[in-house]
């Protein structure tokens, strides 16, 4: 899924991708979890269905570096 809008707290941007881990509540909500290239988990978070939106066959991958302390 990709986010659409910024989870601050996380430190997560939007265009940010993650993948779902369950679904809350009939997909009111996701727990989505974020990882780097490398495999390392970022953040877990709960999201709600209006941030977020499936991964489309016209997205392209885009890297950003994490700020330290996220």
């Amino acid at each position: 899924m990709v986010l659409t809008a910024d989870l601050p707290a996380e430190g997560l941007l939007a265009g940010d991708v993650g993948t779902v881990v369950h679904i809350h509540e009939g997909g009111a909500a996701y727990e989505v979890e974020f990882i780097t290239l490398t495999g390392t988990t970022v953040a877990v978070a709960t999201v709600e269905a209006s941030r977020l939106r499936p991964v489309g066959r016209h997205d392209l991958n885009h890297v950003r570096e994490l700020v330290a302390g996220c």
